[in-house]
């Protein structure tokens, strides 16, 4: 993928509900082969901490699942201590009520339709249960604290919630240039019907983030160049959504 000169500013936000702001039109965002995909842009990475997540302070290695650590090389020992905390059988795995409880060590008790989406989005794909692994569960506490540091980022008022602005463009550091259309669709989606100033908490935030991240993964892999446009038979478009659809819910 080739990479810019410079970082485009994130477009307009839409204005569905009457907020001040000039509609935007979907000729803001970048289209032309010069910028191989229109939906896509490299992330911003998280400026580097010396602490560990969240304040932990490493603590020594448990050794509960043998000599051999199948965590990653370099794991948090405080991410190992919480998977093992809550793995009370010893499977080695942890299911969707396993993955609530740890992660409301770290970071706050996520609803169980959010935990469902995460499950279905970080397991190994080879593996048909809903459940996450050591390897696995590393990989969702690390994105987890990048999409943290994000919307702390972005929260610039600090009353831990982001509106629709803030939300277009927390999504564009994390690389994801959503169209006005598709931004309209998620904060309408989270409006419950109210025409008053949507604002998502880090909950609703992680939901709509990781659809729009899993549903441009997989459009990845249709468009091979980047173009920002993809061929679909109907039986792969219906694969590929349904999934966010019914996995979860």
């Amino acid at each position: 993928m080739a990479s810019n000169s410079y970082t485009p500013s994130a477009p307009p936000v839409p204005d569905p509900y009457g907020w001040g702001q000039q509609a935007a039109t979907d000729s803001s965002y970048p289209t032309t082969a010069a910028s191989p995909s229109s939906y896509y842009q490299p992330p911003v990475p998280a400026p580097p901490s010396s602490q560990s997540y969240h304040g932990y302070a490493p603590s020594p290695l448990s050794s509960s699942y043998g000599q051999q650590s199948p965590f990653p090389p370099g794991t948090n020992p405080e991410v190992i201590r919480i998977f093992q905390a809550v793995d009370k059988d010893r499977s080695g795995f942890v299911d969707d009520g396993e993955l609530q409880q740890a992660l409301s060590s770290g970071y706050q008790k996520f609803s169980l339709r959010t935990i469902r989406l995460l499950t279905f989005l970080f397991k190994n794909p080879h593996d048909s249960s809903l459940r996450l692994g050591p390897k696995e569960f590393s990989a969702l506490w690390n994105c987890l604290g990048e999409w943290h540091t994000i919307f702390g980022r972005f929260d610039r008022d600090r009353n831990g919630k982001i509106d629709a602005t803030e939300l277009r463009d927390a999504l564009y550091s994390l690389g994801y240039s959503v169209p006005p259309s598709v931004l309209h669709l998620l904060v309408s989606y989270y409006a419950n019907g109210s025409r008053q100033k949507v604002e998502l908490n880090f909950d609703s935030f992680i939901e709509c983030g990781m659809i729009i991240k899993g549903l441009t993964e997989k459009f990845k892999e249709k468009d091979k160049g980047y173009t920002g446009s993809a061929t679909l038979s109907y039986d792969t478009f219906m694969s590929m959504v349904l999934p966010f659809l019914v996995a979860y819910d």
